[in-house]
């Protein structure tokens, strides 16, 4: 980005444009708010937010301490989310009164965290950062659920990355992972891209960072507790496909059934695709463009995790806002995945109204919804083999790399 772009598009109009898309997130999911949800307007207003109900289902109307005070019998789940996410559910039921109120605070609190996202994408990338800032993703699922702490964290350390501050960027990275799992996955483009420029002291550091960040969080907990820690873990190994997974859109078109197993064999071939294709691409461009910035590599990685994995749950196109300003910063791909995310969504809850016996489209819509989202997906990561990428991180003179 040249210096006339920069002044063109500064910081504070930047942050504007992050404010609009922010109060226009707020809007669509005030009418659901309050948790006066008898009329299905969950459904037909297209509010819906995972924050309202969770209120109750993690027991949090009063003092409880997720974890180390034991969950009452019901039928939700309670206590499946990871530590840094459970607490800040806690610290905003402690600061609120009532649904509405829980809503509040925690809308401030993941408002905080996407202004922190689009600083840090400012200072890496310049005006780039209204991929993220004025995102139609961001507008539908800045307030849908806690990922937006762990965006701001996985962005942080990038800039921290970028900066040669690699201890930094790996505790940031470990703390994103106390709070969503997925900026752990971060780490490997991260290490390679040290070890690429013969520096493999940085990239140990930063791996070690990140797991000593990650334990000094949860280790309280796994042994002051280890049920109810362990229970997020076991929560998601025993959960089946989730319906925005391609797995899902398999099992219903193979059987005909909404629940898709066996489980186990499901989450093993999980794993084994995305290993596979994740080593696949990396092949692939290291074959196409020797000299690549391995760093970037976490764009396909996340986009090969969402392809791959049993779930999809509707707000991780999240996770891949800031990689289209770092590694991807392509208009008509941007364009075409807000266009599919914003379908998947409609069609989504839609599909839950038909459901319910409100009226709504049909199960077809939106797995095809799903399935175009999945085409521009595997386009995104096309695009990145293909084009040239020109590192926006300043690196050393490697004269003799390491060949990774």
């Amino acid at each position: 980005m040249s210096g006339d772009a920069r002044r063109r598009i500064g910081l504070g109009i930047v942050l504007a444009c992050l404010a609009a898309t922010l109060a226009l997130g707020l809007a669509v999911k005030g009418p659901c708010a309050s948790g006066e949800w008898g009329d299905g307007r969950q459904y037909e207003r297209l509010c819906y937010s995972d924050i309202v109900p969770l209120l109750g289902t993690e027991q949090l109307t009063g003092d409880r301490l997720p974890y180390l005070d034991a969950c009452a019998e019901s039928d939700g789940q309670c206590d499946e989310y990871p530590v840094l996410s459970m607490y800040a559910m806690r610290a905003a039921a402690w600061a609120s009164d009532g649904v509405l109120g829980f809503f509040a605070a925690n809308a401030v609190f993941l408002a905080l965290a996407a202004f922190a996202t689009v600083l840090c994408l400012y200072l890496l990338v310049g005006p780039r950062a209204l991929y993220f800032a004025l995102a139609p993703t961001l507008a539908i699922y800045a307030f849908m659920n806690w990922d937006l702490i762990a965006v701001a964290f996985a962005t942080a350390a990038t800039l921290a990355y970028a900066r040669r501050r690699d201890v930094a960027s790996g505790v940031l990275l470990g703390l994103g992972a106390a709070a969503k799992l997925y900026p752990a996955l971060l780490v490997i483009p991260f290490v390679a891209g040290r070890f690429r420029e013969r520096d493999p002291d940085a990239g140990i550091h930063l791996a070690w960072a990140a797991i000593a960040a990650w334990l000094a969080v949860n280790a309280p907990f796994a042994l002051a507790a280890p049920t109810s820690w362990w229970r997020f873990f076991e929560f998601n190994a025993e959960r089946p496909a989730d319906w925005d997974s391609l797995w899902f859109i398999g099992c219903h078109q193979a059987t005909g059934e909404l629940y898709c197993e066996p489980t186990g064999l499901i989450n093993a071939g999980s794993l084994t695709l995305f290993l596979v294709s994740s080593a696949l691409v990396w092949w692939v461009k290291r074959r196409r463009e020797p000299d690549f910035a391995r760093w970037t590599l976490g764009l396909p990685i996340l986009v090969l995790f969402l392809l791959t994995n049993k779930v999809y749950s509707p707000q991780y196109g999240l996770w891949l806002l800031p990689w289209f300003a770092l590694a991807l910063p392509s208009p008509g791909t941007f364009v075409a995945f807000s266009l599919a995310d914003t379908a998947v969504f409609v069609t989504r809850f839609s599909w839950f109204g038909e459901s319910a016996g409100l009226g709504g489209l049909p199960i077809a819509a939106f797995e095809a919804a799903v399935l175009i989202r999945a085409f521009v997906l595997v386009w995104c990561i096309v695009e990145w083999v293909r084009c040239p990428h020109h590192d926006l991180l300043p690196q050393p003179a490697v004269t003799d790399p390491i060949p990774t």
